[in-house]
């Protein structure tokens, strides 16, 4: 089966979980093959199963890596399946998941052609969040206060000049005295969570560089964060099956989680913190191979 890799983490070896994950497949009875999505050749029909892991470089070329996910979907089993990949590359799954009932913060959509100036399109009465539908590793996200009007609509600017929609949304506070817990699940069952420190920072620019995983630690979570992250899963469209899928939660004002980010593509599941849970992941591949 393929493990579905990037080549820039090929290269530098930046996914920590990749090699590992492979070696325990093995363990587990089957072959393990790190191959990369772009590769042309790459025969994908050759493959049981095909587990995306870490192409986090798709977000660069969203349409590109949609469009290789139903070729690959075509040819083998895909796992998240071809329609999870396009519909979960949007951010704008966020209001699906709000029309669903599911708790999730607060989000403005601004795509090219929409206006930019004030208007009331961007806050000036709470620090905000501007970011790109399709990103990762906070890539072109940065927080504003009111006062930086100007600064904002520059970055709204360059965005839409790339043709990306942009989202806005208030700067959860609670980011910076609890961070996001990020509960990974595999096979629909509850496997391990995380939490993290506040990934941006004020006064950092968009385009900087950002880590995107800041003081990273395992974390017990709340029988609150798990009857939320569930209700995000049920709220998928189609109710697919889904292999592995990680629920980035915060804090609201009333101190109830909500969905950031709903994480069905590509998501770090952090095995490093949590070495138990390999051989677990290993055999839920295998098992969905066979």
């Amino acid at each position: 089966m393929a493990l579905v890799t990037c080549r820039e983490v090929q290269e530098s070896g930046y996914d920590r979980d990749l090699p590992v994950l492979a070696g325990a497949v093995e363990q587990a009875g089957a072959e393990a093959v790190v191959v990369c999505w772009d590769d042309p050749a790459v025969e994908w029909g050759g493959f049981d199963l095909a587990v995306i892991r870490s192409t986090w470089d798709y977000s660069w070329r969203a349409a590109e890596f949609v469009a290789w996910a139903e070729r690959c979907g075509a040819a083998t089993t895909l796992a998240n399946p071809a329609e999870v990949v396009r519909w979960n590359t949007d951010k704008r799954y966020l209001g699906d998941l709000a029309a669903a009932g599911v708790p999730v913060v607060d989000t403005r959509y601004l795509a090219p052609g929409d206006a930019t100036d004030p208007a009331g399109l961007l806050p000036a009465d709470h620090e905000y969040v501007v970011k790109p539908t399709s990103g990762a590793g906070a890539r072109y996200a940065a927080r504003y206060t009111p006062e930086e009007h100007d600064t904002a609509v520059r970055h709204l600017e360059r965005m839409h000049a790339e043709g990306l929609t942009a989202m806005v949304q208030p700067y959860v506070r609670s980011i910076d005295t609890a961070g996001e817990r990020a509960l990974q699940f595999i096979g629909g069952r509850f496997l391990h969570a995380i939490r993290k420190g506040a990934v941006l920072e004020s006064g950092t620019a968009y385009d900087e560089d950002k880590v995107p995983h800041p003081q990273l630690r395992t974390w017990e979570p709340t029988p609150a964060e798990l009857a939320v992250a569930r209700r995000a899963l049920a709220a998928v469209p189609g109710s697919p099956e889904l292999l592995y899928a990680r629920v980035d939660l915060v804090d609201g004002d009333d101190g109830a989680p909500r969905v950031m980010e709903l994480e069905l593509v590509e998501p770090n599941l952090f095995l490093f913190l949590h070495a138990d849970s390999v051989p677990v992941v290993a055999e839920a591949i295998v098992k969905a191979a066979r």
